[in-house]
């Protein structure tokens, strides 16, 4: 194979990997024309980039324990936004929480702002710690749980009905105490891997 024929040769995006006499590999990506090469790197840098870790909120207080906070009565205001920025609906929770030993128990009833009206019960376990299971009726599998500081980040499949279908989208759940009865809730909606829209929730705490 004589190299300078096939670089001269080759159409589209190709992948190079050599090896040293050691074993080391080393990958490089190429391509005719070379705008393709250029931007797929720019592609491989954004996708890189390392994303926040619940650690990154180790020293942040106030500390959030899930049984302490999560126990009583509390009402949550919350904004579903798509994916162009829009606000399409608004909701009201009222969620009833509590905890035996390492069990707790969240049971929210939604009201939006459209009229419709949704229950969900949350069934969490603590398994460590720090991490946390989670269930419920519309959640697929499991929920997975971790806290750290001040925050605290699951991740989980919810089915949605959009009309008369019902969709699996995935969630992407962070939640910030900010002191003893509010904390803030964000959540990212994806499908595919893509984001179709975000939920932002404040949760306060019934004296």
């Amino acid at each position: 194979m004589i190299l300078k024929d096939y670089f001269e040769k080759i159409k589209g995006i190709r992948v190079l990997a050599t090896a040293d006499k050691s074993g080391n590999v080393d990958v490089a990506i190429y391509s005719r024309p070379a705008l393709i090469a250029v931007a797929l790197l720019i592609v491989l840098i954004l996708f890189g980039c390392s994303s926040v870790s619940i650690v990154d909120y180790k020293d942040e207080k106030p500390s959030l324990i899930l049984e302490d906070y999560l126990n009583g009565t509390f009402d949550a205001y919350g904004l579903f936004i798509n994916r162009k920025g829009q606000v399409t609906r608004r909701m009201h929770v009222v969620m009833k929480a509590s905890w035996t030993g390492d069990i707790g128990v969240l049971d929210e009833d939604f009201t939006w702002s459209d009229g419709e009206k949704q229950k969900r019960i949350w069934h969490l376990k603590k398994i460590s710690p720090t991490k946390y299971e989670g269930r419920a009726e519309d959640v697929v599998g499991v929920a997975q749980g971790e806290v750290s500081g001040n925050a605290f980040h699951w991740e989980y499949t919810l089915a949605v009905k959009v009309n008369e279908s019902v969709y699996n989208f995935s969630f992407d759940d962070w939640m910030y105490l900010m002191n003893d009865q509010v904390l803030i809730n964000s959540a990212e909606m994806s499908k595919f891997g893509l984001t179709v829209g975000k939920i932002n929730i404040v949760f306060l705490k019934r004296k």
